[in-house]
């Protein structure tokens, strides 16, 4: 019994830890790993798979007032920038919350935590390749923040 329960609690924590992601070029985000969760990538290269959904958290604190926020995502190949349809360029205030978890929206406040949760999909069209995926939350086409991961979409 109490092994079961050491794995089960293993298995939790794993899912739910930090993942290793990369500083933006120019940028610096102190302790950005703890602030960047993808659903059970516990080693890189992330793997998505096809035709299903991924999860994602993003804690964050925006320097200046922010009106709108929206997605930038996109996956290097080929020394190209593809944006990941469906994600990139969308808004994000309907999936912003407080840090106890309240839904909070936009606008955000200079100096205030707040947490991103999103889920969405690796879709089938997608190819089936290793990539760096830069992931961006922008107000104002700047960087609110910003992180690379290295996945692989199969």
């Amino acid at each position: 019994m109490f092994e079961t329960s050491a794995f089960v609690c293993l298995a939790l924590a794993a899912v739910v830890s930090a993942t290793n992601v990369r500083q933006c070029p120019g940028k610096s985000v102190p302790e950005l790993s703890k602030a960047v969760q993808l659903h059970e990538c516990i080693k890189l290269p992330c793997v998505l798979k096809k035709n299903t959904d991924q999860h994602i958290v993003i804690k964050f604190t925006p320097e200046k007032d922010v009106l709108d926020l929206k997605n930038s995502v996109s996956a290097k190949l080929f020394e190209i920038d593809l944006p990941f349809i469906g994600v990139d360029g969308t808004s994000v205030c309907d999936k912003i919350h407080t840090e106890d978890d309240q839904k909070s929206g936009c606008p955000l406040k200079a100096g205030t935590n707040y947490i991103y949760k999103d889920t969405f999909p690796i879709l089938s069209i997608y190819p089936s390749i290793q990539a760096e995926v830069t992931w961006a939350l922008k107000a104002e086409d700047k960087d609110v923040i910003c992180f690379r991961v290295p996945v692989k979409i199969s």
